[in-house]
């Protein structure tokens, strides 16, 4: 037996500032998160119905958008909002009727008049929708740092009543120039639903309330006040 002794104790003795190391906090270690603030911002609560236009194919139907008093049960005001004082009116959605006239590839926009600037690098959007158990399909349109166009999924419309959708944006789009720190953020372009074919038939009617994002403002407000504005 004694001659297994004096390996064990080599590798206990190989081994051992590895365990010591193992004590010393990393200094790395939650530099993500410290350079992050996290803060929901609302970017429209859809209360003017004239300032999003609604359109689709005009050989495949006819749509029309109003504004209606009313809104999700389940929603619940931002914090910061209401304690700041700064809550806007939220008493209205905004209502989009599209009727068919026969079946076919029939995508129905709605879009802000000009578009809307998301604060900081967006991580999530968020938007309440009624639609009405069809299986057709919402995308949220974006607009990146240099102003190409994205299609980001939000998934189908096939639920009863009232639902919070929500999609990630992925690191793929940039929102900013490392350059140019007075430079960032998405625009949010508008939505598009994409029918289901078997299903585009009759009159639709979908429920848009208060469109959210998700943001880091950590560089919005590191940023220095007196720094020059590239824009000569």
């Amino acid at each position: 037996m004694k001659r297994f002794v004096l390996p064990i104790v080599l590798v206990l003795a190989a081994i051992a500032p590895v365990l010591a190391q193992q004590g010393v906090v990393n200094p790395n270690i939650g530099v993500d998160t410290a350079q992050q603030r996290l803060k929901e911002v609302s970017i429209s609560k859809f209360e003017d119905s004239g300032f999003w236009r609604v359109y689709m194919p005009i050989d495949q139907g006819v749509i029309e958008a109003r504004r209606f008093v009313g809104g999700p049960a389940g929603k619940v005001p931002i914090p910061d909002e209401e304690a700041l004082g700064i809550a806007t009116p939220d008493d209205h959605v905004l209502g989009v009727k599209a009727s068919f006239f026969r079946r076919g590839n029939a995508e129905i926009f709605i879009q802000p008049i000009r578009p809307l600037q998301a604060p900081g690098i967006t991580k999530t959007i968020s938007v309440w929708v009624a639609g009405r158990n069809f299986n057709h399909r919402l995308y949220v349109v974006v607009g990146d740092y240099f102003g190409n166009i994205n299609f980001l999924d939000m998934g189908l419309l096939n639920f009863s009543g009232w639902k919070q959708l929500t999609v990630a944006v992925p690191p793929t789009i940039r929102q900013r120039d490392h350059h140019y720190n007075d430079r960032m953020g998405l625009q949010i372009l508008g939505f598009m639903i994409d029918p289901a074919l078997m299903e585009t038939y009759g009159t639709y009617y979908v429920y848009f309330d208060d469109l959210r994002v998700l943001t880091d403002l950590f560089a919005e407000e590191s940023r220095d006040p007196d720094d020059m504005v590239d824009s000569w």
